[in-house]
């Protein structure tokens, strides 16, 4: 029995080329050359109207399966930064290549004749594609050329507006007068009141202070000098910093908790973890103890008899006393 495996149905099957004449290979094969058909003639009438856009990778970079070919092909064309919808399509379609691979699909899937021109372009129709498509190109970059220029010209006519906005301000503005020396300033008026420019009510009716609005620039404050304590400095004249200086008596105090209380404070937040209520958790460990204060039932043994932890105790401290 014929095998035969069939790369649309992706499938085997095991009646030989009959399969090829069945209902759901027949429906599966016209749905895909439908669909190729469908690219197909969205390239022709896309390169016909000569439409042209920029190139943007995520839409112009998608490819078309060609069913005759067994291969993805590139949908979309590209001249320097514009896209030329369908023109790569087309290109493939043309191609000698393609021709070769439609004949031989058509032999070996037993596909219809007359649908086989449908996903074919003539030399004659590409060159004609083509040349709308150059014209198209040709037509946007002269557009593109033309709206720089006006760019440029309303960016220039800006600035030379702008330029004669400064000259016709800086023609307005007055000349300074000509001052004596720095340490001249402007004369009281007979209308002018001395008073009131040395103090002024605030906003509450208080007195401010003087109003300094009046000096010019030609006129400084008194500078009366640095004033420093007398046998004191600080760090900006380089003296020793406060944390560096020892006390009066001598001795440095100790900044902050010693080590051992340290570890005290430790084990208490330990201690703090464990149940309250535990044996042994309101043991006085400051009480005194003598020395039978071992249980009768002795101490914790290894090995042996219980009783015998207690002697042992006993034998053990009474060789520490003779000691």
């Amino acid at each position: 029995m014929a095998v035969l495996r069939c790369g649309l149905c992706r499938r085997t099957s095991f009646a030989g080329r009959r399969h090829l004449y069945s209902a759901g290979h027949r429906r599966r094969l016209q749905e895909a050359l439908a669909r190729l058909q469908e690219e197909v003639a969205a390239a022709r009438a896309a390169a016909a109207a000569g439409a042209v856009r920029p190139f943007e990778p995520a839409e112009n970079e998608r490819r078309v399966w060609c069913l005759c070919c067994g291969r993805g092909v590139r949908r979309d064309g590209r001249s320097g930064g514009l896209a030329l919808p369908g023109a790569a399509l087309l290109q493939h379609m043309a191609g000698p290549e393609h021709r070769r691979a439609t004949l031989r699909f058509w032999r070996e899937q037993r596909a219809e004749a007359a649908l086989r021109e449908r996903v074919l372009v003539p030399a004659e129709e590409y060159e004609r594609l083509e040349r709308a498509l150059l014209q198209a190109v040709t037509a946007h970059r002269q557009r593109e050329d033309e709206r720089i220029q006006e760019m440029a010209a309303a960016i220039r006519e800006a600035e030379q507006r702008q330029r004669e906005t400064v000259r016709a301000a800086l023609e307005l503005q007055p000349e300074p007068e000509l001052r004596a020396g720095p340490g001249c300033g402007p004369r009281a008026g007979p209308g002018r009141d001395s008073s009131k420019d040395a103090e002024q009510p605030g906003p509450s009716g208080t007195q401010t202070g003087p109003d300094l609005t009046w000096m010019e620039p030609g006129q400084a404050l008194t500078f009366i000098g640095h004033q420093e304590a007398e046998g004191k400095g600080n760090v900006h004249t380089g003296a020793k910093p406060p944390w560096l200086t020892e006390e009066e008596d001598g001795s440095r105090r100790e900044i902050g908790p010693s080590y051992e209380e340290f570890l005290k404070q430790k084990e208490k937040q330990k201690l703090k973890k464990l149940p309250a209520e535990r044996v042994g958790a309101n043991f006085d460990h400051t009480s005194e103890t003598g020395a039978g204060w071992l249980p009768s039932f002795g101490r914790v043994w290894n090995h042996g008899r219980r009783w015998q932890s207690r002697r042992q105790f006993r034998t053990e401290s009474g060789e520490k006393e003779k000691r």
